[in-house]
């Protein structure tokens, strides 16, 4: 039917490109056979043929071809007159022999050559606060072994895989080639735990640079000593005290210890059997000791307690829980430090150069036994004054309180830390306050702490406002606050917790609202026993030209644990504000009920927000949420209150306010006394709001609110 035949343009080239397409593919199907031919039937430069003699099974089977089954391509096989197989010559692949082969690196000429001018000042920085052999605090070998850990590099170690019978077995092995360089994970390039990196994942976003370009090598004047005021002195501190808030009189609390940039006063505190200072560690009793000893993030490999896997197994090891496949291994691995809260280094060095010790005993219960529901209080107080002690003209100086809180078995206990300024007309000198709480709650004890940051005075106001905004002739608030001494301060505390016992209970509430540039706030709470319990409750207001980090790491190990957080983040003028919260179920904590939540608040155009929640589940019997929220205030309910006769700063304000509250009001009661009074937590708390309430209209308009 040549007459009803009708050329398709179209359908033509279309077939005309498959046909291209087919012939393509054959081209280079032909072209790696012959390749894969080439290959085996050469030699190449890391490998040599060695001529062995193998037996051919009786069972292997032939083809007419003489292609032998299960013995790969181009073997001779010969075969007597019963067609059974003989030994034929096979070519073998041998392993390559070092120093033949390939050479062996000095990996040790390697060690620091991924470091950048920015390690190399971190490491350097690190190194002065360190200082010397003759600088140490009071925990006698304690502080030896501490300075031995910092400074002995990590091994430089090639993982090998195990064999498959191994009980620690794992597939998932990071084996380098044997003449590659071996090199530290970063941070550990020339101490034996990890220090800051700027581009360090917990350390991504916080100012890095700016702290390591601070000097904080000075020391307080008699560190380690306690410290002694005179009768005018202690009036004036206690008076200062009290105004402020931070006081709590004899007959309100079970104990008051109170410290001056790190030196114990005896004069304004009031030491019980509950509460008292370590002044020497020779007095400590063993347990005591062991418990100073223990460094976070791991680098104490043996867990406080064991930690139950199964009917009558136990883990004992930090790094081998969830066993080979799911542990984190190896705490100086890259692995494990991404993972890391990088307080371990400062852990060490607080416990190097600690000058004193506030310990908290709290004795054995008896159980079933009724116990007061509010148990008044323990007070740790740090007072910090604008030079920190230090008489010499330094440039900068560095202390480094220490708590440690052990709360016996069914025992109630209420503890109160709180770090505030003291006036004492000095001239003001750059510090780092470097503090490392430690908890250990055992089984049926319930503890309930307090942290309140309030050091650093109060940032600038308005600081967000452009030039055009600022009246002629005054000054521009930005470089007010960038004038502002206490922007060169730096305040750290690492909270580390342990719940060593069954039913065990810990509740916890973090108040972050000082003025210091610098603000890194770590929690980490270890649930290790069956129904232990944990809560967390946080709030963090940053202002100025502020950069915080809020730290959080819920550890489940045991079955049955629980645990709740929330964290509320406030971010205003030119401030960044950054929160990270890791919770972690490990494949023993099976029926774990977990749930996290963070909200955060932009007060203003300038101001950032980094919130990063991640949960790290093993076991496959929990229920664990996590979620974060980022807005600004609402524009609706703004409306709401401006239409009902309040201006637009006070709606602001009492919109803050009404987002903190809740957080607030989990302080501990004897804090907090009534909204009306002046030296209450809410008042001062609605001051420094008052502070950083947004100026003038939003330079983007619209609604953003999801909290």
């Amino acid at each position: 039917h040549r007459d009803k035949f009708v050329f398709n343009p179209k359908a033509a080239l279309i077939l005309f490109s498959n046909f291209c397409r087919c012939w393509s593919n054959m081209r280079l199907t032909l072209h790696n056979f012959l390749l894969v031919c080439w290959l085996s039937s050469s030699s190449h430069a890391f490998t040599s043929s060695v001529p062995r003699t193998v037996p051919l099974p009786a069972s292997a089977s032939t083809s007419t071809l003489h292609v032998s089954i299960g013995l790969g391509p181009d073997q001779k096989l010969e075969e007597d007159g019963d067609g059974e197989g003989k030994e034929v010559e096979v070519e073998e692949t041998r392993e390559l022999v070092a120093g033949v082969d390939y050479e062996i690196p000095d990996h040790e000429a390697y060690r620091t050559s991924r470091r950048s001018k920015l390690d190399e000042q971190c490491d350097k920085w690190f190194g002065a606060l360190l200082g010397g052999e003759e600088d140490k605090g009071i925990l006698g070998p304690l502080a030896d072994d501490a300075r031995e850990t910092l400074l002995t590099p990590v091994p430089l170690i090639n993982e090998e895989k195990l064999p498959v019978d191994d009980e620690e077995y794992t597939p998932y092995v990071n084996t380098k080639l044997p003449w590659t360089p071996l090199t530290p994970a970063f941070g550990l390039e020339e101490f034996g735990l990890p220090v800051p990196r700027r581009n360090a994942e917990t350390w991504r976003h916080f100012d890095v640079p700016g702290l390591v370009s601070q000097d904080y090598s000075g020391s307080c004047d008699g560190s380690g000593e306690i410290i002694e005021l005179s009768e005018e002195q202690v009036a004036s501190f206690k008076t200062q005290l009290e105004n402020n808030g931070s006081w709590l009189a004899d007959d309100v609390c079970e104990g008051r210890l109170v410290y001056i940039n790190g030196r114990f006063a005896p004069q304004l505190s009031m030491e019980s059997d509950l509460a008292k200072n370590l002044a020497e560690i020779d007095s400590a009793d063993d347990d005591t000791k062991s418990f100073l000893s223990r460094l976070t993030d791991g680098f104490t490999d043996e867990l406080v307690v064991p930690v139950p896997t199964g009917e009558d197994t136990y883990c004992t090891s930090y790094k081998k829980l969830s066993g080979p496949d799911h542990c984190l291994g190896e705490p100086f691995s890259q692995f494990a430090i991404n993972t890391q809260q990088g307080t371990a280094c400062f852990a060490a060095l607080n416990t190097r150069r600690t000058g004193a010790v506030a310990y908290i005993h709290a004795p054995e219960g008896k159980e079933g036994e009724e116990q007061e529901e509010c148990p008044k209080p323990v007070l740790i107080l740090n007072a910090v004054t604008k030079n920190g002690g230090c008489s010499a003209n330094d440039s900068g100086m560095a202390f480094h309180p220490r708590s440690l809180v052990v709360a016996e078995k069914h025992s109630r206990l209420s503890v109160v830390q709180s770090s505030v300024d003291l006036d004492d007309d000095s001239t003001h000198i750059p510090k780092l306050f470097n503090g490392y709480t430690q908890f250990f709650v055992k089984e049926g004890a319930n503890v309930t702490h307090s942290y309140l940051e309030e050091s650093g005075g109060l940032v600038t106001a308005g600081v967000e406002l452009s030039d055009d905004a600022v009246e002629k002739g005054q000054p521009l608030p930005r470089n007010v606050e960038a004038e502002r001494p206490a922007m060169k301060d730096t305040h750290f505390e690492a909270i580390d917790v342990h719940t060593m016992g069954e039913d065990g209970a810990y509740e916890g509430t973090i108040m972050s609202f000082g003025g210091s540039g610098r603000v890194r706030i770590a929690h980490s709470v270890s649930l290790l026993q069956p129904r232990a319990h944990a809560k967390i409750n946080g709030f963090s207001l940053s202002g100025g030209a502020q950069r915080t980090d809020c730290k959080t790491n819920i550890h489940h190990a045991a079955q049955g644990t629980t645990s709740e957080q929330i964290q509320k983040n406030m971010i205003g003028g030119r401030s960044t504000g950054a929160f990270r919260g890791r919770i972690r179920v490990e494949q023993s904590a099976q029926q774990t009920n977990s749930q996290q939540l963070s909200r955060s608040v932009l007060l203003s155009d300038r101001s950032r927000a980094w919130a990063v929640p991640s949960l790290e589940i093993i076991a496959d019997d929990v229920q664990c949420t996590h979620g974060a929220t980022v807005s600004d205030l609402s524009e609706e309910e703004l409306f709401y209150l401006r239409s009902r006769g309040l201006d637009r700063t006070l709606s602001r304000n009492l919109l803050m306010y009404a987002f903190a509250n809740d957080v607030c009001t989990a302080v501990e009661p004897a804090m907090l006394t009534s909204v009306d009074s002046d030296k209450g937590l809410q008042k001062r708390l609605i001051q420094r709001l008052e502070n950083v309430v947004p100026q003038g209209e939003r330079a983007v308009k619209g609604e953003f609110q999801s909290i």
